[in-house]
């Protein structure tokens, strides 16, 4: 089984997606491996400069930043952009799935609903946790971001009451105990259904 794992910036996806390593389910971090697709795929890295031109990459690496401010005012771009990077990692995934030996597997993606891929998978987990709180969580981790940044990237995203209804778990993850009983109760259930 496939199983999608979403939710809004500073939800704790990461934390969430721990917990279910910890119970031996593999899982694949769609933003980690986009970032390494963006370096080692030729064809990636092609359509890359001729969304952005040459600048995208510094010695031969993706040059994050300069990408981060293209994209930050720029909707239409950002949506090339994911169109072209989406594809990759699903092909990605796609084939690291099959190499996994478990009954199901986790795909954590920041934006399955609003990339409306939720047929890709059998069950969806979302995350949620309180606006105030996911704000200052990204504060804490994230050394270059300040509050109108996050703000404006939660705006990009749909909001946690219209994900809800679209998902088929959700977590409120605010205590790591009840977060961590909530992983378990998940995990039996989709031991159960398969």
């Amino acid at each position: 089984m496939i199983i999608g794992l979403t939710g809004g910036i500073g939800s704790g996806k990461t934390t969430v997606a721990q917990l279910f390593i910890d119970l031996g389910v593999p899982v694949y971090n769609s933003d980690t491996e986009a970032k390494k697709l963006m370096n080692s795929s030729k064809k990636l890295r092609k359509s890359v400069k001729d969304l952005f031109g040459k600048e995208a990459y510094k010695k031969k690496k993706i040059d994050r930043s300069f990408i981060a401010k293209k994209v930050f005012n720029d909707k239409e771009l950002l949506k090339k952009l994911n169109s072209v990077v989406h594809p990759a990692v699903r092909e990605h995934f796609e084939f690291w799935a099959k190499e996994q030996k478990a009954p199901y597997v986790i795909q954590e993606a920041a934006i399955i609903f609003e990339q409306a891929s939720q047929y890709l998978y059998d069950k969806i987990v979302l995350v949620t946790a309180p606006k105030e709180e996911r704000i200052v969580r990204v504060l804490n981790r994230d050394s270059d971001q300040d509050r109108s940044k996050i703000e404006k990237r939660m705006a990009n995203q749909l909001p946690d009451n219209e994900k809800i209804v679209l998902a088929d778990y959700v977590i409120e993850n605010i205590e790591i105990e009840r977060t961590r009983q909530k992983v378990e109760e998940i995990h039996n259930a989709l031991l159960d259904y398969i």
